[in-house]
């Protein structure tokens, strides 16, 4: 567990040096600043290209046409020429399911839009994680939060092979 909220940690700094290709996924405000209260200099159509020229946080830094600005992360899908969808992706989808009862696209906030490079280039920070781990809830304050929010606790079985 240590080790994935560092990955996940040392994932949220990561900027992407090579510029990329996305497209909108809907119609959004192209801000000045990775703000939502920021100065919004146009709307982007849904489907409009845009080149992504670095992340922060959950904002992208993208340039339409002559026009640089940030959108909101989920806003955005990566077109990516090295990884287009294959034949048989179809084929692996299913044997997917079949053999792990899910479908197999699971999209988190903390690594969408990376590249397997950005990924294989990350470094541990211990400090950040050690940061992190002041925000974590006691187990109290999550009790508390649950009955609040009136939820049902549910048990999760590890996956195989996984480490508790």
């Amino acid at each position: 567990m240590k080790r994935l909220i560092a990955a996940c940690l040392a994932l949220g700094f990561i900027a992407s040096a090579a510029a990329e290709e996305a497209i909108t996924l809907r119609s959004t405000e192209l801000k000045a600043k990775p703000y939502s209260d920021a100065q919004t200099l146009l709307t982007l159509p849904e489907r409009s290209k845009v080149q992504v020229l670095q992340r922060r946080a959950s904002w992208t830094q993208v340039k339409s046409g002559k026009t640089t600005g940030w959108v909101k992360m989920l806003s955005l899908q990566l077109v990516r020429g090295t990884t287009q969808r294959r034949a048989d992706n179809g084929l692996r989808s299913l044997f997917n399911v079949a053999q792990t009862g899910r479908g197999g696209s699971t999209v988190t906030t903390g690594v969408r839009g990376l590249s397997e490079e950005d990924l294989k280039n990350t470094k541990p920070n211990p400090q950040e994680l050690e940061e992190a781990k002041q925000y974590a809830a006691t187990e109290a304050e999550a009790k508390r939060f649950a009955m609040a929010g009136k939820l049902k606790a549910q048990q999760v079985d590890y996956l195989p092979g996984g480490e508790r």
